[in-house]
């Protein structure tokens, strides 16, 4: 798809915030590695390596503009800070769909431990990401079980998190005898999924967060909120129509129109997601009610984006509340685009298209 000018895309206002956006730098930010221009203009930091290289420092050289000392990673637009550390990896991806808290209609009921529990018709986000990824030539294991979170060396290309809620990777139920309390031998590693994820992502795995993955997951982790954009979900308004921009050309984007409908719940964000390349976002003029508390983001908010993150690929969106949007053929305002968005998506984390570029 041939690059939009944004100004063509964006309306009125929208397009006077997009463009100081594109050329005013905050202040303490370099513009290499952290204005609004993240809708994509440019990549900074190289192409992806594609064999490893001696770690010698903290901070690869010529990445120093990219160290986030809050999360204390190299992230942002910066393909050099890739690491292909792992030759192995299969057209293979992990979707991971427990939740510690709420959980959407559209994952249906609790799966079992193990891999690859049996799945019903009301599990509708997990038969649609097999399916549709099947039909690109992907194959799919699915889990909600903690103790399957892929770390070092993992062979899959991608792991999915799709509608997880609160702390999801902590290992719920292990007890702990009273008298064992002070007993630092005790086998009961509650938070191993941390390490495994983290470790994944430092050996170049790909990250897909969707929806609730980045609304209301992991809220007391900086490492996640990090790997999400430097964000968290704060609320959202009525689940309702809304115009979608297309922000910017990008392999998740290369099929979309410039302006298009979806229903959604539209979420707020707070931080305000930073350093990473926005995709979409949504034209508030077009929507009817707001969030009774956040005041919005008015003339630009994003709902999809993408960045390296501490050595791996991260593409987030917000998109995919109704079971209906996951279903095809159902009818649902926008739906081919929003499945052409999360495939493409997801093929880009794992390598298969350009990522974030």
């Amino acid at each position: 798809m041939a690059r939009i000018p944004r100004r063509l895309v964006l309306r009125g206002a929208a397009a006077t915030a997009a463009a100081t956006a594109a050329t005013t730098a905050l202040p303490g930010q370099t513009a290499a590695g952290a204005t609004p221009d993240e809708a994509g203009a440019r990549h900074a930091g190289g192409a992806e390596p594609t064999v490893k290289q001696p770690i010698t420092t903290t901070v690869p050289r010529g990445q120093w503009d990219y160290l986030d000392p809050y999360y204390n990673v190299v992230r942002g637009q910066v393909p050099a800070s890739y690491h292909p550390w792992v030759s192995n990896r299969q057209d293979r991806i992990l979707l991971y769909t427990r939740t510690a808290g709420p959980r959407h209609a559209h994952l249906g009921p609790a799966l079992p431990a193990g891999l690859n529990p049996a799945l019903t018709d009301a599990h509708v986000l997990q038969n649609a990401v097999v399916k549709w990824m099947g039909e690109v030539g992907v194959q799919v294991d699915w889990t909600e079980d903690v103790t399957r979170m892929p770390g070092i060396g993992s062979t899959y290309k991608a792991v999915v998190f799709g509608s997880t809620s609160r702390d999801t990777l902590w290992k719920h139920g292990t007890a702990v005898q009273p008298a064992a309390a002070v007993d630092t031998t005790t086998g009961a590693h509650l938070d191993a999924a941390r390490t495994a994820l983290r470790q994944y992502l430092r050996a170049g795995g790909g990250f897909v967060g969707i929806h609730n993955a980045i609304g209301g997951t992991e809220y007391n982790w900086p490492y996640y909120e990090g790997l999400c954009g430097g964000t968290q979900y704060y609320d959202h308004g009525a689940h309702q129509n809304g115009i979608i921009v297309t922000l910017t050309r990008d392999s998740s984007t290369a099929g979309l129109p410039a302006r298009w409908e979806f229903k959604d719940e539209w979420y707020n964000w707070m931080p305000f997601p930073t350093r990473v390349k926005f995709l979409l976002a949504v034209d508030e003029s077009t929507l009817a009610t707001r969030a009774g508390t956040h005041p919005g983001h008015g003339r630009f908010h994003p709902i999809s984006w993408c960045q390296y993150y501490d050595g791996g690929r991260s593409w987030v969106t917000a998109l995919g509340h109704d079971s209906a949007a996951w279903t095809d053929g159902s009818g649902y305002v926008g739906q081919a685009f929003f499945k052409e968005h999360i495939v493409t998506g997801i093929l880009s984390a794992m390598g298969k298209l350009p990522f974030c570029g």
